[in-house]
C-alpha cells in the first residue's frame, strides 16, 4: 500500500501523553462526501477523535505486536463525524512500546519516542480524493494525563482539561511543533485479530472500612480493566485508587503484584469530574480508595471490563453448581488474559504472551470463543520471532525477554518442550475447531521449522533429554520457590511433546497434500515413539512413575495397547494414592482426565474433577475464586497468599480441563475438523445428573442436553441441517443422525455402571 502519511512525534515529550491536532476544511467543490476512512497507528498507543467524538470504541491501538517486524493499523469509517471544518485529534500514551515491560522494570524496550500515524482519506461524489495525513504541519501540546503505564497506572489532572482543542477555531499559538520520525512504513499491517474494547460494566457489591482504616471496594468479580469515577470535590484534591485481586488479613493483597504499582490517581478540577484511565489496565476485584471527598457513594464507581472483541460461541452447564462456577472462572480468566495477546496474567509486572499457557489452553479457548482471528494474528508474531531467532520459538511472544536482563535458566534460549510446541499445537487446535486450513498453510513453515529444530536437539538415543526445559511447571508438589521442581523427568515430558508435534506435523502435511513432508515427519514420530518406549517404558511403567508422565504417554498415543492399559491402571492408582487431589503441573493437567477416561477410569477422572480439597480445581472455587489461579494453592486454606514470589489469581492454563468437560461431560466434540461431522458422546459420572452444552460452529448451532431420568440416560441433541452426528452412549449401540432435533436414550443402571441397551431415535 502506498501511504501519504508519516509517523510523527511531538517536539516535547509532554509527560509521555502528548496531544496532536490538525484542523482542516472539506473540499466542497467536489460534491458530497461518499466515504471517509481513517487509518490509525502509533509507536505507543493512540486514541483518535474527530470533532471531539471518538472515531471508534477501540482501546490501546495498535495493541502489542512484534514491533520490530510489524506494527498494525486500525481502519475506521468516520464519514458521519465530518463537518465542513473539522479537527482530527490524537492522544498518545506509552503502552507496550515505551512503558514498563517485564519483571526487571525495563522501560522503553522498543523505543524511546512516542509517535503517531494517521491517514484520513475522504472520497467525494465526483471521485476526487482528499487526504489529511500526519506530517510536520501538525501541532502538539501537553494534555491532562501526567503519568501513564500499563503496569503502574495512570494519573489524570482534570485541571488541565480543555476540550476546546478538539474543535475548530482553537488558538494553537501556545502549542508546540512536531517532527517526522524515521520509520519504515512497510512495517504497517492491518489487524488480523480484533481490537480491544470495553466489554462490560460492573458495579461494586460492597464498600467498607478495613481494620487499618482504608476504604475498600469489592466488585464481586476478578476482572481486567479499570474503574471509571464520577466525583466532585475541592480543586486540586487527589484521589488515589490501588487495585488487587484478593484481600489478605482484611487488607488489600498487593504482594503478588510485585513491582507493578497498579495505582491510578485523579486530581479534581473543582467541578463535576469523570475520570477513565484508558492508557492502563489492571487485573483486580478489590480497590482501595484514598482521598475521596466526603462519603463515597458506590454508584460513583464503575468497573469497566476490557478485552479483545471475540464472539462467545460455546457454553456449558451441569447439575453441579461448583463445576458451573469453575467453568465461569475459566471464561473470566480467558477474557482477562486475551487482551490483544494471550498472556499468562493481567495484573503483576509480567503480563507476557507465554507460549506454554496457550499451548495448554488453545482447545478450550477455541470452544468458548471464536479465537481464530485473535490467535492467527498472534501466530504471525510467533513466526516473526522464530524467523529472527534461528528457528527457535521463544518462551514469550512478542519476545520482550530478549531485551531484558538475563534470568537464571533463560540464557541461550532454545526450543523448549510444551512452550515452543505452541507453534504447532495452536494452529492444529484452530483447524480442529474451525476447519479452515488457511492457518495450517500460513503457519506451515513455522511449524515445520520448529519440529526440525527439535529433531536437531535430540540426543543420540533419540530422546529430547538435553538442554533447558520447564518440564511439568508448577507441579503442586514442587516447593513454592522452585516451580521447576516437578516429579516428572524433564526428558520424559520433552520427548513426549516432541512426539506429539512430529505426529501432528505428519497429519498436517497430509491435510495440505505435502506427501514428502508427511513421510519425513511420520518417520521422525516413529523414531521418537521407539526411543520413548525403549528408554522410558517397561511393562506399562513410565520413567519417573508420576501422574504427568502417564497422562502424556496415554493422551499422545505413545504406548501400545497393552502398555496403555497398564499405564492407565497405574495412573488411576496414583490418583487414588493422592486422594484424588491434583498432582500435575502445566504439562500434565490438560491431559490427565482424558488419559483416565480413555483407559476406562472415568470414575477416577470425575473424582479428580470434583475433588474440593487442595490441590484441586474446585478448591479455589470453595475459597471464593472467580478466575482460575496460577498455583493450585495461590491462596492457602488459612486465607494467606502463597509465599512464592510468583502467585497470580488470574491464570487460565489450569482451566484447560474445560476442554474435557465440553467433550466428555457435555458430550460435544468434533468428529471431523470444524465440526463438519459431530460426535455426541456424553459419559455421565461424578454424581452429575444433567448437563447442557452448546456451540455455534461454522455450520450452525449444535446443542447437546442430557439427563438421568429413573433408569435411563436421555440425550436431546440439535444438529444443523447440513451435517450429521454420531451418537455414542455408554452401553448402547452407535447411531448416526442428520440435521434436526433428536432424542436418544439408553438404559442407565448407576453412575459409572452401564447396561448395554439399543439406542432409540424417535
Amino acid at each position: 500500500m502506498t501511504w501519504h502519511a508519516r509517523m510523527i512525534a511531538a517536539d516535547l515529550d509532554h509527560n509521555g501523553a502528548p496531544l496532536l491536532r490538525r484542523e482542516f476544511s472539506l473540499d466542497d467543490e467536489h460534491g458530497e462526501v461518499r466515504s471517509a476512512t481513517l487509518s490509525l497507528s502509533a509507536l505507543g498507543v493512540v486514541e483518535a477523535t474527530l470533532n471531539g467524538k471518538p472515531v471508534s470504541g477501540d482501546l490501546l491501538t495498535p495493541g502489542w505486536s512484534s514491533y520490530e517486524w510489524r506494527v498494525r493499523y486500525s481502519v475506521s469509517d468516520v464519514a458521519e463525524l465530518l463537518k465542513p471544518t473539522s479537527v482530527l485529534g490524537l492522544a498518545l500514551g506509552n503502552g507496550w512500546y515505551r512503558g514498563t515491560l517485564g519483571w526487571a522494570g525495563s522501560h522503553a524496550v522498543y523505543g524511546g519516542e512516542l509517535a503517531a500515524f494517521a491517514e484520513l482519506e475522504i472520497v467525494y461524489a465526483d471521485g476526487a480524493v482528499q487526504r489529511i495525513v500526519t506530517d510536520e504541519t501538525w501541532a502538539a501540546a501537553e494534555g491532562p494525563v501526567l503519568v501513564n503505564d500499563l503496569y503502574n497506572g495512570e494519573t489524570i489532572d482534570a485541571r488541565r482539561r480543555d476540550d476546546a482543542w478538539m474543535r475548530p477555531g482553537f488558538d494553537v499559538a501556545e502549542w508546540g511543533g512536531v517532527h517526522e520520525v524515521d520509520f519504515d512504513l512497510d512495517l504497517l499491517e492491518p489487524y488480523i485479530g480484533p481490537p480491544i474494547s470495553a466489554q462490560q460494566e460492573l458495579q461494586p457489591i460492597s464498600v467498607w472500612t478495613s481494620p487499618a482504616g482504608k476504604t475498600l471496594v469489592d466488585f464481586g468479580q476478578n476482572f481486567v480493566g479499570w474503574i471509571r469515577v464520577r466525583v466532585q470535590g475541592e480543586r486540586g484534591t487527589q484521589i488515589t485508587i490501588r487495585h488487587a485481586e484478593v484481600l489478605e488479613a482484611n487488607e488489600l493483597g498487593t504482594r503478588p503484584l510485585r513491582s507493578a504499582e497498579a495505582t491510578d490517581r485523579f486530581i479534581l478540577s473543582g467541578g463535576e469530574d469523570e475520570f477513565e484511565p484508558t492508557f492502563t489496565f489492571h487485573g483486580f476485584r478489590y480497590a482501595e480508595i484514598e482521598g475521596w471527598p466526603g462519603v463515597l457513594d458506590p454508584s460513583a464507581l464503575t468497573g469497566v471490563v476490557i478485552g479483545s472483541e471475540m464472539d462467545r460461541i460455546g457454553t456449558f452447564s451441569c447439575s453441579d453448581e461448583l463445576l458451573n462456577r469453575f467453568h465461569e472462572n475459566v471464561v473470566w480468566g480467558m477474557r482477562g488474559n486475551f487482551v490483544d495477546v494471550p498472556t499468562d496474567c493481567p495484573q503483576r509486572d509480567e503480563r507476557l504472551g507465554w507460549t506454554g499457557d496457550i499451548a495448554a489452553f488453545a482447545p478450550t479457548a477455541a470452544f468458548l470463543y471464536d479465537v481464530d482471528p485473535f490467535l492467527r494474528d498472534w501466530l504471525r508474531d510467533v513466526a516473526a520471532e522464530q524467523t529472527h531467532q534461528g528457528g527457535v520459538i521463544p518462551f514469550v511472544v512478542p519476545d520482550v525477554l530478549k531485551y531484558l536482563p538475563p534470568v537464571d535458566g533463560f540464557v541461550d534460549v532454545d526450543a523448549t518442550a510444551f512452550w515452543s510446541d505452541a507453534g504447532v499445537w495452536v494452529p492444529w487446535a484452530l483447524w480442529e475447531a474451525y476447519g479452515d486450513d488457511t492457518v495450517l498453510t500460513t503457519q506451515y513453515e513455522s511449524m515445520a521449522t520448529h519440529v526440525r529444530r527439535v529433531r536437531s536437539r535430540l540426543s543420540p538415543s533419540g530422546l529430547w533429554d538435553k538442554g533447558f526445559q520447564f518440564g511439568d511447571w508448577l507441579d503442586p508438589d514442587a516447593p513454592p520457590e522452585n516451580p521447576y521442581g516437578a516429579k516428572a523427568a524433564p526428558g520424559v515430558v520433552a520427548t513426549a511433546c516432541a512426539y506429539r508435534s512430529a505426529d501432528l506435523m505428519a497429519k498436517i502435511s497430509l491435510v495440505l497434500g505435502r506427501g514428502d513432508d508427511a513421510k519425513e515427519f511420520r518417520d521422525l514420530a516413529d523414531q521418537l515413539h521407539q526411543a520413548f518406549n525403549q528408554h522410558y517404558v517397561e511393562q506399562g511403567r513410565v520413567h519417573s512413575d508420576c501422574t504427568t508422565v502417564y497422562a502424556l504417554a496415554i493422551a499422545f498415543g505413545l504406548l501400545d495397547l497393552a502398555d496403555e492399559q497398564l499405564a492407565g491402571n497405574r495412573l488411576a492408582e496414583l490418583a487414588e494414592q493422592s486422594r484424588y487431589r491434583i498432582s500435575t503441573g502445566f504439562a500434565g493437567t490438560p491431559f490427565i482426565t482424558e488419559a483416565l477416561s480413555r483407559t476406562g477410569h472415568l470414575d477416577t477422572a470425575y473424582r479428580l474433577l470434583t475433588e474440593r480439597d487442595c490441590p484441586s480445581w474446585l478448591y479455589a472455587v470453595e475459597m471464593g475464586a472467580t478466575t482460575v489461579w496460577e498455583r493450585w494453592d495461590s491462596m492457602l486454606p488459612d486465607g494467606t497468599i502463597n509465599p512464592g514470589e510468583m502467585t497470580s489469581f488470574n491464570h487460565y492454563a489450569f482451566g484447560a480441563v474445560a476442554d474435557w468437560m465440553h467433550r466428555v461431560v457435555g458430550g460435544l466434540a468434533p468428529a471431523a475438523a470444524g465440526y463438519e461431522k459431530v460426535l455426541i458422546a456424553p459419559q455421565p459420572g461424578g454424581g452429575i445428573t444433567h448437563a447442557e452444552t452448546t456451540l455455534a460452529t461454522r455450520h450452525g448451532r449444535i446443542s447437546v442436553e442430557w439427563r438421568i431420568e429413573s433408569d435411563q440416560l436421555v440425550v436431546t441433541c440439535e444438529i444443523p441441517d447440513n451435517i450429521e452426528a454420531i451418537v455414542q452412549l455408554p452401553g448402547a449401540d452407535e447411531v448416526t443422525v442428520g440435521g434436526g432435533l433428536h432424542v436418544v436414550t439408553a438404559e442407565f443402571a448407576a453412575v459409572d455402571d452401564w447396561t448395554k441397551q439399543d439406542s432409540t431415535t424417535p
